[in-house]
């Protein structure tokens, strides 16, 4: 996995939102490379990246985050990142599995996340 990324797209609640999310993540993948930046209420798409390294550190009790309204998390990376990814946001967030796709070498999954 050395040098990999694993890409996120943020729909539905603010960019607040998506922050709160990507802190959530940097406990397993340490700080992001990219971040929704504040944003003007006008946004309805928010993205983050992160460079996955040869470890990632396990999810384990992350402590249960606060979303101001429902968000549509769309994860995509190499298989181990994205399950380490969907351990850790289910286990800070309220999440609702909305299908995954697998490729040769990449994985993609949907995560509704609920206030």
């Amino acid at each position: 996995m050395s040098g990999t990324q694993l890409t996120l797209t943020f729909s539905g609640g603010s960019a607040a939102d998506a922050q709160t999310v990507v802190r959530a993540l940097e406990s397993a993948f340490g700080p992001a490379d990219e971040s929704p930046g504040d944003d003007d209420g006008h946004s309805t798409v928010h993205s983050a990246a992160f460079t996955v390294g040869t470890e990632t550190h396990p999810p384990g009790h992350p402590e249960r985050e606060r979303l101001s309204a429902p968000v549509l998390v769309t994860v995509q990376g190499t298989p181990e990142a994205v399950r380490c990814a969907d351990a850790t946001l289910t286990g800070a967030f309220t999440a609702h599995d909305r299908g995954s796709v697998s490729g040769d070498q990449e994985q993609q999954r949907q995560l509704l996340l609920e206030p």
